[in-house]
């Protein structure tokens, strides 16, 4: 069973078909969307099902987990954030999104945080990496204050809504969190 955890202000919680409203309208905001490598706008109807059902099929597999993060204060959906692990080489993807209403309040932060505490700490992984579109520096400072460094960027790698996109890679290893931590 996948895990639900705490922190300061956030419960980071498995995804249920009762978020499937809130993420829609979250993550289909063009201004997020616009931001992530992979959420369409509009976001179709039944989009956000498949995405609960396909994150509940990766966890059933080791394949990775996906949180919903919920306010602690409000009880509300702010965004999601998840690994995607290659067991092969005990690495694991980090991605998240928070929805725009709550932008600025160090929420990614907070659930980044936690997610390298859980690919380290709990799944004992040896490496957590994670992309960003170069105009999205928010992510990247979010990369940055958890400890990842920047490790590159990728030019015109991808196309998002017909332009293509350069993408940025900050990556951590356990002995490099370990060394953080002191």
């Amino acid at each position: 069973m996948q895990p639900t955890f705490v922190t300061e202000r956030l419960i980071l919680r498995p995804l249920q078909l009762a978020d499937a409203p809130s993420i829609q309208n979250l993550a289909g905001e063009k201004d997020v969307a616009s931001t992530t490598l992979s959420i369409p706008h509009p976001y179709p109807d039944g989009a956000a099902e498949s995405f609960i059902a396909a994150t509940q099929e990766r966890y059933s597999k080791n394949l990775g987990s996906t949180f919903a993060l919920i306010s602690k204060e409000t009880s509300e959906l702010v965004g999601c954030a998840g690994m995607h692990i290659v067991s092969d080489y005990n690495r694991a993807e980090l991605a998240y999104w928070i929805g725009k209403p709550y932008w600025g309040h160090g929420y990614a932060t907070e659930a980044a945080r936690r997610m390298l505490e859980y690919g380290f700490d709990e799944l004992k992984l040896n490496r957590i990496w994670a992309a960003a579109l170069d105009r999205n520096p928010a992510s990247s400072m979010v990369m940055q204050k958890i400890g990842m460094k920047y490790e590159g960027k990728l030019v015109q790698h991808i196309k998002k809504w017909g332009e293509y996109e350069d993408l940025v890679y900050y990556g951590i290893t356990i002995s490099e969190y370990e060394t953080a931590l002191g």
